[in-house]
């Protein structure tokens, strides 16, 4: 990321730091920045008893690409309330606050961006440039040559007078949304320049980094052709893109370069190569016959064999199984005997790759989970500053509704400053009925939460000054006790069910958690401490997991199935599409390999004779964990012994399944995943009814999902997809109609010919539509054309773009849903939600588009489901008594 890339750059223009070192790709490389000297020279430190003029400095930080919010809880951004200054710098783990008595700096203080309070005082604080291009920097009159040699005769005029438009908004001071198209105009450097002159440069396989650069020239070459072509480019447009040829000479100038290669070289002596004695491991991915076989093998041999592993207990016991005779070990301070078979414990990350050394006359073999299971821990960073959840002024527009705990129900009408504080202390201005104002300071934003009701039309505001509040919350007190008491009756049964109470953690499930690919999150792990609290009780658990696609949801329902397993009761997971229970399957099977633990899966992907086998092992107890989709739940499924089940996006099932639910509920254990749950869901949560626990801290490298909503378009299409293509990607087209879907297939082709597309829908037979899913993921296929079969569970880092036809016939949940199928990796994803040309759309979908469009933080789920519950209304809690099913209101 930018901030990622300028702390680099910082260090690296640091003395401080002579053993630092830096992985860069060639498309790194081939990315110009700021030259290093403009990027030092304005490296600045502010001091206390600093005397400094405010605004001169307020206008260094904005030049510098420092943006001016409400408050400063991400780097980047600065933040004024009249002597008090608040700067989160680029590179800093926590942004600091900046008191001024007069132009003298009185006292700077660190503080935590989630909660504005300060942690600690400081005698000084670095600021450094918070982008990378920076026009308010540029020499004009370098500029002035640069834009004097661009040619936009063969533009379009909607080019032109955007182009001229945003250079003159650059030059002045002003945003522009895409400041990176115009990089070329203000970077003449490159990382290469950054790098210290005694510094070492590693070249890992040069024929293949010459390689991709030159594909890199060549894409880049070819994407400003078409643009040029288009009339969507002037020509000598300045690129940002630097030549392979141009960087290639800056690593020439290092006098000191290491290359390393699979293959011989040319043209090198033999005292300049060097011959690693190292190859790497055979990965046995769960074969564990064979790979005992293979480690007696080299015992014999007189080799050592090292497995490194975060299940050594487990893995032990199976070599023991085959008679091998195994050391284990929490540590390793030397090699271990000649012949010998040693496993050891990998705390952390662990080793990510085994290999086998070559020494004199024998072999040291070290093999790692990689080969042993096919996963290996990876570490997930921990961010340094809490990537909570965006404060309530965030959150909050002019005009919204709020409540506040002692006034009631107001409109917000901004920020602003009292004049008895003369501009030192900044308040929420609230309006109440009959003009009346409400000034409250920031620091008491508990007070006060966003209103979320069903809004057909406006609340009533709240009369100063009256009982009318007071009078309210007695009258909602009264009816909560109401629908208490008959919650009571309805509950009862499942509050007083014998159910079982889990046993305590056994010695494997320490050592499947410690097999996680990932490290947990605060919030994961306190997810998965309440699931096995709520497991220990005797009473049926119902918990419900919220947080976001790619969150973790689905480790804390295999920790619970494993426990459950582990107490000799059976486990089914119940999942929407059959892509999504194949895939499920997959990610179970491979985590549990290492234990005698029976996974199936049951859906319409296996044939009749499958199925039967499948049912026939629940029913004797032979199957241990069945995912599947509703075939799970219907009438001739028997469990010998069910003791939990877990639910992925309930609100993707109908009514009867529902019904079978409910039923189910009363029994046994149930955990419901989901990224958005349905208002009566949440409703239902947030009133204490069922447990809930939120997910909120996204994977380190996560970039928030980039939406537009557009009419349609063939060349938005066009491009969306070209653009995709260019950078190695694939895409899903949705659009949600089978019957006609063959005919906007060919469209697709008719608008970019050099696509390969495939399609993709549940009313295909279920060997084609596994073998197309296959290939696509195998990345066989560019686009994806397809139905909302695609909604839940797919993983396909690659596919960064999504093409929503008709997205105002989708939920908002729904929408939300099929976003999260892209930016799953760490590139920018794209989302266009299309809606039809010369046609008016429904105020409800005018309502989701705009919740989606401004919904575009990380973890905006929850705030999804708020925002459903707002639109659709909660639906009655209690369902009618004489059907038992649920009527849903506003």
């Amino acid at each position: 990321t930018t901030h990622e890339r300028l702390r680099v750059l910082s260090a690296l223009t640091s003395v401080e730091t002579p053993r630092l070192m830096v992985v860069a790709s060639a498309t790194a490389i081939a990315q110009k920045t700021l030259d290093r000297g403009t990027f030092t020279s304005n490296i600045h430190s502010l001091s206390s008893g600093q005397q400094v003029e405010l605004e001169e400095l307020l206008d260094r930080w904005r030049r510098l690409g420092y943006r001016f919010e409400a408050t400063a809880d991400f780097p980047g951004v600065v933040s004024r309330r009249g002597g008090i200054i608040d700067i989160f710098p680029v590179g800093a783990s926590s942004p600091a606050r900046i008191e001024l008595w007069g132009d003298d700096v009185e006292s700077i203080r660190l503080f935590d961006p989630e909660t504005q309070r300060s942690t600690e005082m400081v005698d000084s604080v670095a600021v450094m440039p918070a982008r990378e291009t920076l026009p308010g920097l540029a020499d004009r009159e370098d500029l002035d040559r640069r834009i004097g040699r661009i040619d936009v005769t063969p533009c379009t005029d909607s080019t032109k007078a955007r182009i001229f438009e945003e250079l003159n908004s650059l030059l002045e001071g002003r945003e522009v949304e895409e400041v990176d198209f115009y990089a070329g105009f203000f970077n003449h450097g490159s990382l290469l320049d950054y790098f210290p002159e005694n510094g070492i440069v590693v070249l890992h396989r040069p024929n293949e980094v010459v390689e991709a650069a030159w594909s890199n020239d060549e894409r880049a070459h070819q994407l400003r052709a078409v643009k040029e072509r288009r009339g969507e480019l002037p020509l000598r447009f300045p690129s940002s893109h630097l030549l392979w040829g141009d960087a290639q000479g800056g690593i020439d100038r290092f006098d000191r370069r290491l290359e390393v290669t699979a293959w011989g070289a040319e043209g090198l002596t033999q005292d300049e190569t060097v011959m690693l004695p190292f190859v790497a491991a055979q990965g046995q991915f769960g074969r564990f016959k064979v790979f005992g076989e293979q480690a007696e093998a080299m015992a014999s041999a007189g080799d050592r064999v090292i497995a490194v592993t975060s299940v050594p207990k487990r893995l032990g016991e199976i070599l023991s199984e085959q008679g091998l005779d195994t050391d284990i070990r929490d540590s390793l301070d030397g090699p271990p005997d000649a012949g010998s078979i040693t496993v050891v414990h990998a705390p952390g990350a662990g080793l990510s790759e085994g290999f086998v050394l070559k020494l004199d006359g024998s072999k040291l073999a070290v093999f790692s989970d990689a080969e042993l299971f096919g996963v290996a821990k990876q570490r997930r960073p921990r961010r340094r500053h809490a990537a909570a959840r965006a404060t309530l002024l965030s959150e909050l527009s002019p005009g919204d509704y709020v409540v506040h705990v002692e006034h009631g129900i107001a409109r917000f009408k901004g920020t602003g400053h009292t004049d008895r504080d003369q501009g030192e202390r900044e308040y929420l201005i609230l309006q109440y009925a009959h003009g009346d104002e409400l000034y409250v300071p920031i620091d008491n934003l508990d007070r006060i939460t966003p209103y979320v009701a069903p809004m057909d039309s406006g609340p009533t505001l709240t009369r100063l000054g009256t009982q009318e509040w007071k009078r309210a919350k007695a009258r909602v007190e009264r009816s909560t006790r109401e629908m208490a008491g008959e919650l009571l009756s309805l509950y009862a049964a499942r509050e007083l069910a014998e159910g079982y109470a889990a046993a305590p953690d056994a010695p494997w499930q320490a050592e499947l958690e410690d097999s996680f690919p990932f490290e947990e999150t605060p919030d994961q792990n306190d997810a998965i401490a309440n699931v096995k609290a709520d497991m220990e009780r005797p009473r049926p658990m119902d918990r419900l997991i919220c947080g976001d696609v790619g969150y973790g949801k689905t480790e804390i329902a295999l920790r619970a199935a494993f426990k459950t397993v582990m107490d000799g009761k059976q486990v089914a997971v119940l999942v929407p599409t059959t892509v999504l229970a194949q895939q499920h399957y997959v990610n179970f099977s491979q985590r549990l390999s290492a234990y005698p633990i029976n996974v199936e899966v049951l859906s319409r992907f296996r044939t009749d004779l499958e199925q039967r086998g499948v049912v026939e092992g629940l029913a004797d107890g032979t199957v241990d964990i069945c995912i599947g989709t509703h075939r799970l739940i219907q009438r001739d499924v028997r469990f010998k012994d069910l003791g939990l089940v877990v639910i992925d996006e309930e609100q993707r099932f109908g009514v009867a399944h529902k019904e079978r639910l409910k039923q189910v509920r009363r029994e046994v254990d149930v955990l419901t995943l989901t990224a958005t749950p349905i208002p009566r869901t949440l409703h239902l949560s947030l009133a204490g009814i069922r447990d809930m626990s939120t997910i909120e801290t996204p994977p380190e490298e996560r970039l928030p999902i980039k939406t537009y909503v557009s009419e349609f378009s063939d060349e938005l299409i066009r491009e969306a997809i070209r653009r995709e293509l260019d950078r190695q990607g694939q895409v899903y087209f949705l659009h949600n109609r089978v019957y006609n879907i063959d005919y906007m297939a060919g469209y697709i082709k008719m608008l970019v010919p050099e696509a390969e597309v495939a399609t993709a829908h549940g009313q295909m037979h279920e060997d084609q539509l596994e073998q197309t899913m296959l290939e696509f993921a195998d990345g066989q296929m560019d686009v994806l054309l397809c139905t909302t079969i695609i909604e839940s569970g797919l993983d396909i880092p690659n596919v960064n773009t999504l093409i929503v036809n008709r997205a105002d016939t989708f939920g908002l949940s729904q929408l939300y849903q099929l976003r999260g199928r892209v930016g799953r990796g760490a590139r920018r994803a794209y989302s266009y939600l299309l809606i039809p040309t010369a046609r008016s759309i429904t105020e409800a979908a005018e309502k989701r588009l705009k919740t989606m469009l401004a919904a575009t933080e990380l973890g905006a789920g929850f705030q999804i489901a708020m925002k459903d519950l707002e639109i659709r209304g909660a639906g009655a809690i209690l369902g009618s008594q004489q059907s038992g099913h649920i009527h849903a209101v506003g």
